[in-house]
């Protein structure tokens, strides 16, 4: 009996207990979790704010604005004080491009092939050079044209210029056999009649010159509208056309054809713009001195000056541009680099 009872409870312990446990209640602990990774974040949130605080200039310090694209919201502003050189304090700090006021795209006045280009991007051309030729077949044709019919007329002219002098002197020969009674007076009238003839036909070939000659400007100026001039000097930054390509003055065939051969730009007229927030423009005025540095050397600056504020504000951006001239650039100034600016308030300035 004994025996079997301590098999019994051999048999119970290997038994597989399949009722079902109770549930531990594990919210509590899911609470208390997120109790503290928030109070954790609250305190790192704390201290990063005060020393941000703490790091922040006092409101005395000048403003510094940083220019933005169309298509940005308006510049930020930002406290900034700085000496610069000893030529004054900055007053206000501001981002901006280099642009040229002289800049041009270089089109025939019409539309043609082009057979020659002779210019490269960088190449350096004067006012008046010629940058390229279109074919001028047909109007070098027109031109030889006007040119034969001129050469005509001139010896048409001449014909009657000899024919005048003849008719003259034979009116003073039968005028003089008139009033010996050799001669009638109808023959005195014809031979007046026939030289006032030629006096009106003399005319006719005058003017006939004249138009002549006209027309062989007109074509003439055909023909050097086939040949594209540089308009002012400067340097040619961009190559639009080929030999063999079709250039136009507008826009044709579907945005296909050329509108222009190069594009030149004056370097002499390059200067700085930038866009000044509306609520620090009271710090500009003209003529006053800029220090300009260019972002690929900015430890390089300028000496500029303010030229104009331009009498209106973008109210997308809620900013003034304003117009700098750079005093002393040099060759590593080019157009559309980016610059910074600070205007700068010398001592007893208004």
């Amino acid at each position: 009996m004994t025996e079997r009872s301590d098999t019994r409870a051999l048999l119970d312990e290997l038994r597989i207990d399949r009722r079902p446990r109770p549930r531990r209640h594990r919210m509590p602990v899911l609470v208390a979790l997120i109790v503290l990774v928030a109070i954790g974040a609250l305190a790192f949130w704390w201290r990063a704010d005060d020393g941000d605080v703490a790091s922040q200039p006092t409101p005395a310090n000048t403003a510094s604005v940083s220019e933005t694209k169309p298509s940005t919201p308006a510049p930020l502003v930002t406290p900034a004080a700085d000496d610069v050189s000893g030529a004054g304090t900055s007053v206000l700090d501001a981002t901006g491009y280099v642009v040229a006021r002289r800049k041009a795209t270089v089109s025939a006045e019409v539309t043609g092939r082009v057979t020659e280009v002779f210019i490269e991007e960088g190449q350096t051309v004067a006012a008046g050079e010629l940058l390229a030729r279109l074919d001028d077949a047909a109007p070098r044709a027109q031109l030889d044209l006007a040119q034969a019919q001129l050469d005509a007329a001139v010896s048409s002219a001449k014909e009657i210029a000899l024919q005048h002098a003849q008719a003259e002197r034979d009116l003073v020969r039968t005028t003089r056999l008139a009033e010996r009674g050799l001669a009638s007076p109808a023959a005195v009238e014809r031979d007046r009649l026939a030289l006032d003839a030629l006096v009106a036909r003399q005319d006719v070939a005058r003017q006939q010159v004249t138009v002549h000659e006209r027309g062989l400007a007109v074509q003439a100026r055909a023909l050097e509208e086939r040949e594209v001039r540089a308009p002012f000097a400067g340097v040619v930054v961009a190559k639009a056309a080929q030999p063999g390509e079709i250039i136009s003055p507008i826009s044709a065939g579907g945005g296909f054809t050329r509108t222009g051969i190069c594009t030149i730009v004056d370097m002499s007229s390059l200067e700085v713009e930038v866009d000044v927030n509306e609520a620090y423009i009271n710090r500009v005025y003209s003529e006053q001195p800029v220090e300009v540095r260019l972002n690929a050397y900015p430890d390089a600056p300028y000496q500029a000056a303010v030229i104009a504020i331009i009498p209106s504000a973008d109210r997308n951006k809620a900013t003034v541009r304003v117009r700098i001239r750079l005093l002393g650039p040099d060759a590593r100034v080019l157009p559309d680099m980016g610059v910074r600016v600070a205007f700068l308030e010398t001592p007893g300035a208004a």
